[in-house]
C-alpha cells in the first residue's frame, strides 16, 4: 500500500489520541511489579487519581476494558436475584443491562428513545413505588457514548434521596471522566465505573471502580461469585503498593503521567476546554443544516457529538468517504442508530486547531459523498472559537485541585 503522509485523525469518541508525554511514559523498561519502586508508583497513582474522580475513598484499578469495570461494580455489591434499575440511554446502557442479566440479576429497564439522558423524575417515581426496597442498585451511564447525551447525576442522586430509597447508585463515566464535570463524593455515587482510553488519554487496557463506604459495606454481604474482580484482595494488596496479580505496569506509568497532565491544566480548565469544543462542533452541525441526535440542550455531551443523517442518507458511506480521502476516522452509529448517525469525538488531548481540522474533514466529506447540506460549518466553528478565546483571556480560570 502507498504511504499516507501526515498523522491519521482519530476522531472517534474513544480510544482517543494518546499525547506524546503519555507515550513516552509508557515506553519505559518494565519494572519489577513486586519491587519497592513500583510500590511507590502505585501509591502515588492511587492517591492522585482520586482528584480526577473527586473522591476520598479508594479507586480500584483493573487491567481490563471498561466492560470489566461494569462487571466488577455489580459482582462486588449484589447477590443473585437482586433487582437493578437501569435507564436505556443508548447502546452502552443496553450492554450493561445485558451483563446484569447474565450474572443472574433482575435488570429493570426504563425505556427511552436514545435521544435523551436518564430522566431523574422517572427514576424517582419508580423508586417511590418500590416500598419494599426490592431495587438494590440504580445504574446510569453518565455520558452515553453512542448518542452524545449526558445524564444529570446530581439530580438523580436527589431523586434517590427524595424517595428515601437505600439503593446503591452506580455510574458509568467511561466517556465522561476527565472530560465532563463529575463529582463522585458530592453526588453520593457509590460505584463509579471508568476506563483509560478516553478522557484519561491512555490506550485501552485499564478500568476503574471508585468506591464509597456504603458500597464497601455492601460488598461484605454480596453473594455473586467473584475472583479476579473481587475488591477485597485488591484493596489489601494496594495498602502496600502492590496488586494480587500482575498489573498492567506500563499503562500505570502512563496513568501517572496522564493524571499529572490533567492536574497541571486544572480540571476546571479541562472541562471548559471540552465545553468550548463541543459548542463549536454543534454550531458547525447547525450551519450544515444537519440535526444533532441529542434533543435536550441541557444534556448535550461535551465529549462527542452524534449527527443524524438526512432521511435516505448513509452515515457509514460518509465515514468511508472521509476515511478514504482524508485519513480521518469518525465514530460509527451503534445499535438502533447504526448507519443513521456518525459521531465526532472531541475529547482527550484536543485543541482548537485539531477540532477545526476535524470539522474541515467532515465538511469536505459531506460534499464528496453528495449529502445535502449547507456550507459554512467550519466558519461557524471558527467564529465561535475565536470569540470564546477572546473572552477566556479576560476571565481568570478557577483552580480545580
Amino acid at each position: 500500500m502507498a504511504r499516507t503522509a501526515g498523522r491519521h485523525f482519530l476522531q472517534i469518541p474513544g480510544p482517543t489520541n494518546v499525547p506524546d508525554r503519555v507515550l513516552r511514559a509508557i515506553d519505559m523498561p518494565t519494572m519489577d511489579h513486586r519491587g519497592p519502586e513500583f510500590a511507590r508508583l502505585t501509591k502515588k497513582v492511587l492517591a492522585d487519581v482520586k482528584h480526577i474522580f473527586k473522591c476520598e475513598g479508594p479507586v480500584i484499578v483493573y487491567p481490563s476494558s471498561g466492560t470489566g469495570a461494569w462487571e466488577a461494580a455489580l459482582v462486588n455489591t449484589l447477590s443473585p436475584g437482586d433487582r437493578v434499575l437501569m435507564y436505556e440511554t443508548g447502546h452502552f446502557a443496553t450492554l450493561w443491562r445485558g451483563i446484569a442479566d447474565k450474572l443472574g440479576l433482575i435488570p429493570e429497564f426504563i425505556e427511552s428513545d436514545w435521544r435523551r439522558g436518564a430522566d431523574p423524575e422517572a427514576i424517582g417515581a419508580r423508586l417511590v413505588e418500590d416500598t419494599a426496597h426490592e431495587i438494590k442498585a440504580v445504574c446510569v451511564v453518565h455520558n452515553e457514548t453512542s448518542t452524545g447525551c449526558t445524564s444529570r447525576i446530581g439530580e438523580i442522586r436527589a431523586a434517590l434521596d427524595k424517595a428515601a430509597h437505600p439503593a446503591l447508585l452506580m455510574v458509568d463515566t467511561i466517556s465522561s471522566l476527565a472530560s465532563i464535570d463529575y463529582r463522585h463524593d458530592e453526588w453520593g455515587v457509590d460505584v463509579t465505573v471508568a476506563g483509560s482510553q478516553k478522557g484519561l488519554m491512555l490506550p485501552p487496557g485499564l478500568a476503574f471502580n471508585a468506591v464509597s463506604e456504603k458500597a464497601l459495606k455492601a460488598s461484605e454481604q454480596s453473594a455473586l461469585p467473584k475472583s479476579y474482580f473481587g475488591w477485597a484482595e485488591i484493596l489489601a494488596a494496594n495498602e502496600t503498593g502492590f496488586f494480587p496479580y500482575t498489573p498492567a505496569t506500563n499503562l500505570i506509568y502512563g496513568l501517572a503521567e496522564a493524571v499529572d497532565m490533567l492536574l497541571e491544566e486544572g480540571l476546571d480548565a479541562v472541562f471548559a476546554r471540552h465545553d468550548r469544543h463541543a459548542e463549536a462542533t454543534r454550531r458547525a452541525v447547525r450551519a450544515w443544516g444537519l440535526e444533532i441526535l441529542c434533543v435536550e440542550p441541557k444534556e448535550y455531551s461535551s465529549s462527542l457529538t452524534a449527527i443524524l443523517m438526512p432521511a435516505g442518507e448513509s452515515a457509514d458511506a460518509v465515514r468511508r468517504v472521509v476515511l478514504e480521502n482524508y485519513d480521518m476516522s469518525l465514530g460509527t452509529g451503534l445499535g438502533r442508530v447504526a448507519d443513521k448517525v456518525f459521531r465526532i469525538g472531541h475529547l482527550g488531548d484536543f485543541n482548537d486547531l485539531t477540532l477545526l481540522g476535524t470539522l474541515a474533514g467532515v465538511e469536505m466529506g459531506l460534499r464528496l459523498a453528495g449529502v445535502s447540506h449547507q456550507s459554512g460549518g467550519v466558519q461557524a466553528a471558527m467564529d465561535y472559537l475565536s470569540n470564546a478565546t477572546d473572552a477566556a483571556e479576560t476571565e481568570p480560570v478557577a483552580a480545580s485541585r
